[in-house]
């Protein structure tokens, strides 16, 4: 009976002590209703990610070599932001904002998630929205899941709600389009990210931004409803993904 016991004592001293598979959570309480806070992964783990998501982002880190000069030199500003709000031990608030809030600033959130995933950035918290709102357009929908992201539509209405997980055990990322001050985007102690042109020159403050970056991309809504259309948000996806993995990397190492 002893042996039993000691037994026992010991299988629940090692279970105790084991880290546990599934990620640990705790919950940004929210102000604004149900979509103003949300269950964030603490810290999160790429070794959960599908098959498919990890060989995605190899590949993409693999691409460093193509980022310009001067590209770098507006990245790395971005790191030193996220570096710098790190060593104050503050969260880090980084809101994507295009236009519509429809293409780019939605896979530039979502990018910039799993970056700071793969690069332990765990006070990042990542948000988009735009100048007006339409609708999370299907096509960069599409373009993520091929990417090996794990998107669920939640309402079918015209501007849907989705949830973006980057693994079986993660919270999901709620994403609907909206303009860049709504719930549960900040108002306050974050930075602007401007991903399309029109919405950098637009918008040269951002109300409660402490920085605001000019970080464009192509649109690839230019292809819609052509036989490129695919191959295009394919292509802007990946190079988004490149970028923001190269930032987080960046800033990880500063």
């Amino acid at each position: 009976m002893r042996l039993t016991t000691l037994a026992v004592l010991i299988a629940v001293a090692f279970a105790l002590a084991a880290p546990s598979s599934r990620a640990q959570t705790t919950h940004e309480p929210s102000a604004d209703g149900p979509l103003g806070g949300r269950e964030v992964v603490v810290p999160a783990t790429p070794a959960d990610w599908s098959p498919v998501l990890r060989a995605y982002v190899a590949e993409r880190e693999r691409e460093f070599d193509r980022i310009t000069p001067e590209r770098r030199d507006q990245l790395a500003e971005l790191a030193a932001y996220v570096a710098e709000t790190r060593a104050k031990g503050q969260r880090t608030g980084l809101t994507f904002v295009c236009t519509h809030n429809s293409r780019r600033s939605h896979m530039s959130q979502l990018w910039a998630a799993v970056a700071a995933e793969r690069y332990g950035q765990a006070h990042i918290r990542t948000y988009s929205g735009g100048t007006e709102a339409t609708a999370f357009n299907p096509r960069a929908v599409a373009a993520l899941e091929r990417a090996g992201l794990d998107i669920d539509r939640t309402t079918d209405d015209t501007n849907p709600i989705y949830h973006v997980r980057t693994h079986v055990h993660a919270n999901p990322m709620t994403c609907f389009s909206k303009i860049y001050d709504q719930a549960p985007n900040p108002t306050a102690a974050f930075a602007a990210i401007m991903v399309c042109n029109s919405a950098d020159e637009a918008c040269p403050m951002v109300p409660g931004a402490d920085r605001r970056f000019g970080i464009t991309y192509v649109d690839p809504k230019a292809h819609d409803n052509t036989p490129k259309e695919a191959a295009a948000y394919d292509e802007r996806c990946a190079q988004i993904a490149r970028e923001l993995l190269f930032t987080m990397r960046l800033a990880a190492e500063r």
